[in-house]
């Protein structure tokens, strides 16, 4: 009595407001996946746990990733609270964590505690020293325990992740060729892990730094770190360039900081280098370089000495064939390790491109890049550059104390 009835098939106001609110979720996790997808462009990407995560495994037990991230940046990065869930329930008291950001961190506390950090600037290099102990860390943690993985990522997942992954894999037998591209298949769709040529051109270091004993089984191979070599830098050139009569040059070094793994970038020099044969620059002369090389392929090493030989700038006699643009240090430039030399447009910002080398590892006088050496050239660093470009750096005598164990003569 008294109780009124609904009309049959009236709607609950309640259901409905669940019903908005699932479909609300829904085209929110699925915007949020598409963003994700879309900022991790070629790199592969797994379903674990349920979730869709930037991730992929380079072997068993290596596992590359990009930046386990809170807060707004986890709208396009890896969310933080995904990554732990992935890695726990498929590593559970098995993974150790390797951050290779200078630019972001987070809480060690989120996995466990067991993160270690081997920070170094966004497409670039990091010193030889923390290659190798960053092998030896890696190397040591999988040894420790047969279901041991190692999680290494950047901010991307990609440059100096597939640099130092790349390491570690010439590290365990592989040739630098093979490791870059073992790396470049299993993280990316397009075949292209680390493009950065510096990058590449120091697992290439790496390479060099180590000797396996053949026929002995032996769990690491041996580490020949070059000794701290300094180099005077006498002369820069840049060889056919085009619709550009001058651009400004920064050098620095990679300074050693006691109690700390990262070395900033600190600058020695900031010059501009102008068109040769005007009177902004002095015309170029003729000039010798003299050089210790190795004793030549085939030949006993035990009892050969490193020769002094002498070598020409072959290049002076048709430099005025082409245009070109040069800086020559009336007080040689004294260089020694991890040197990195930006080139910009303008004095403030315009940076076209960059180089980055160790001055262990030249053994003449003429150290050469052609366009492919360099950098992040863009299209403004294309545009300068003619068909016959090369960046040219000339250095003084060698000491023979520098010289790598090396087949190569060239860098």
């Amino acid at each position: 009595m008294g109780l009124k009835l609904s009309k049959k098939g009236s709607k609950n106001p309640d259901n409905n407001m669940s019903v908005h609110y699932v479909q609300s979720q829904l085209v929110n996790c699925l915007w949020k996946n598409y963003i994700r997808n879309l900022v991790s462009k070629k790199r592969r990407r797994m379903l674990v746990a349920g979730y869709d995560l930037d991730m992929t495994y380079i072997t068993d037990r290596i596992l590359a990733m990009s930046f386990p991230a809170e807060r707004m940046r986890a709208m396009y990065r890896n969310p933080l609270w995904q990554v732990k869930s992935a890695l726990e329930m498929s590593h559970r008291g098995h993974y150790k964590v390797y951050n290779l950001c200078i630019e972001e961190d987070y809480d060690p506390s989120h996995f466990n505690g067991c993160v270690e950090r081997y920070p170094f600037d966004d497409n670039h290099v990091p010193q030889l020293s923390m290659i190798k102990e960053f092998c030896e860390d890696v190397h040591s943690w999988l040894a420790s325990d047969p279901q041991n993985t190692a999680v290494v990522h950047c901010m991307a997942g990609k440059g100096r992740t597939g640099l130092m992954v790349s390491c570690y894999l010439v590290y365990t037998g592989m040739s630098a060729e093979k490791a870059l591209q073992v790396y470049a298949e299993r993280r990316t769709t397009n075949n292209e892990g680390v493009s950065i040529a510096s990058q590449r051109r120091y697992v290439e270091y790496w390479e060099k730094t180590l000797s396996f004993d053949q026929g002995v089984d032996r769990a690491s191979p041996y580490v020949n770190m070059p000794q701290p070599c300094t180099r005077e830098l006498q002369h820069i050139r840049l060889y056919d360039t085009v619709n550009i009569n001058q651009i400004f040059v920064v050098v620095s070094e990679l300074q050693e900081i006691p109690e700390q793994r990262y070395r900033p970038p600190v600058e020695v020099s900031k010059t501009c280098c102008r068109l040769i044969g005007t009177d902004n620059e002095k015309s170029y002369e003729s000039r010798y370089y003299y050089s210790f090389v190795e004793s030549e392929e085939g030949k006993n090493d035990e009892e050969e000495e490193p020769r002094l030989v002498v070598q020409m700038d072959t290049e002076s006699s048709i430099i005025y064939q082409k245009t070109c643009l040069g800086h020559h240090y009336e007080k040689p430039l004294r260089l020694t390790g991890d040197v990195r030399i930006i080139f910009y447009e303008k004095l403030i910002g315009g940076r076209v491109f960059y180089v980055c080398f160790n001055t262990a590892f030249i053994t003449g006088s003429l150290l050469q890049f052609s366009i492919g050496d360099l950098d992040k050239v863009g299209q403004k660093g294309r545009s300068i550059c003619g068909p016959s470009f090369c960046l040219e750096l000339f250095f003084g005598p060698s000491n023979a104390n520098c010289l790598m164990p090396s087949n190569d003569d060239e860098l």
